[in-house]
């Protein structure tokens, strides 16, 4: 205890690091407090370390508190944003540009299934198609094959 007291700046920066490494290796940025936690301690050991700080507890206490919340107002939304965005449109993939003739007549009513891949995907599609009718994958959702006649 008394090498961590002796060395507050360089425990705090330590700390600081660790706690960034699990937030990113183990929680992948799941939850953001220990983000901020981490710069907090890594901005306040620093601030010591360079003498703009006593290098006491209470101060250390006080500076990371501040420090926390500070940083938690300015990076929350930004971060929530960042995590959540996706661009919303559809991925083309070799897979869609299947090719087969139907076994059975298609349409809103009937549950017909194409074996793909080892997997059986519901046929779905937006107008009555009939047997033996050649049809392309133009959409996939999940255990769904959207298809159009060709």
């Amino acid at each position: 205890m008394a090498f961590i007291l002796d060395n507050l700046a360089q425990s705090l920066i330590v700390l600081g690091i660790l706690a960034l490494v699990i937030e990113v290796a183990v929680l992948g940025f799941a939850t953001f407090v220990l983000l901020f936690l981490g710069l907090s301690l890594i901005f306040c050991g620093t601030m010591m370390y360079a003498g703009l700080l006593t290098e006491d507890w209470l101060t250390a206490l006080w500076v990371n508190a501040l420090l926390t919340f500070v940083l938690a107002l300015l990076l929350w939304k930004p971060l929530l944003r960042l995590q959540q965005s996706s661009s919303g449109k559809a991925l083309n993939s070799d897979f869609a540009d299947i090719d087969f003739v139907l076994e059975a007549d298609l349409d809103e009513s009937s549950k017909q299934y194409h074996s793909y891949s080892g997997i059986q995907w519901q046929l779905k599609s937006e107008q009555p198609i009939n047997k033996g009718t050649r049809v392309k994958v133009v959409k996939k959702d999940v255990g769904v094959m959207w298809v159009k006649a060709i």
